[in-house]
């Protein structure tokens, strides 16, 4: 488990068993085994445009979380995962007020091939070359564990884009369903 203290103090200073989000989201990890990558992409619009991620985004209306990471893969990199595993939940409280909660899936087959589209530009990355410099800055603290197969949830508070406080703790499972619907 890790702890940065910083601007808002301690990480558990916030109520995070009675905190709600704002929004809700995924973000889809594919990785080739066989190759050794992962599928990642330059990120063109919304939050997070200019960083380096993976394809995701927000839930639709009655969408479940599973649902939403095949959709959003389809639609920003033209790939279908097939069986997407939850390895993460995500806690982000800004300290503008804005809060997201998300669930980052895996998966190492798919269907389709890869292809940009208005939100995104997909590549393949090397998964000892991962380029956490771009990226958001909680990803270095949790992704490679995740990749590695274990099951986390992180709590992260952000000031902008820095990263102010975090807590990762590892889980054996997940609850049967998600908290945040």
């Amino acid at each position: 488990m890790a702890d940065r203290e910083g601007e808002m103090g301690a990480i558990d200073l916030i109520d995070w068993a009675n905190w709600e989000p704002g929004e809700k989201a995924v973000v889809v990890y594919i990785t080739d085994p066989a190759a050794q990558k992962v599928l990642l992409i330059n990120k063109l619009t919304g939050l997070g445009k200019g960083k380096v991620n993976a394809p995701g985004g927000r839930l639709e209306p009655g969408e479940t979380y599973p649902q939403a990471a095949i959709r959003e893969c389809q639609e920003e990199v033209s790939l279908s995962p097939l069986k997407p595993e939850k390895r993460m939940e995500l806690h982000f409280q800004f300290t503008s007020g804005y809060s997201l909660y998300g669930e980052a899936f895996f998966a190492d087959s798919w269907e389709g091939e890869p292809a940009p589209s208005p939100e995104a530009e997909p590549f393949w990355c090397d998964l000892d070359k991962i380029p956490y410099d771009k990226m958001w800055e909680d990803d270095i603290h949790w992704l490679p564990q995740a990749l590695g197969g274990k099951k986390l949830r992180g709590y992260f508070v952000f000031n902008e884009d820095t990263l102010m406080a975090y807590k990762i703790e590892e889980l054996d499972s997940y609850p049967s369903s998600p908290k945040y619907i």
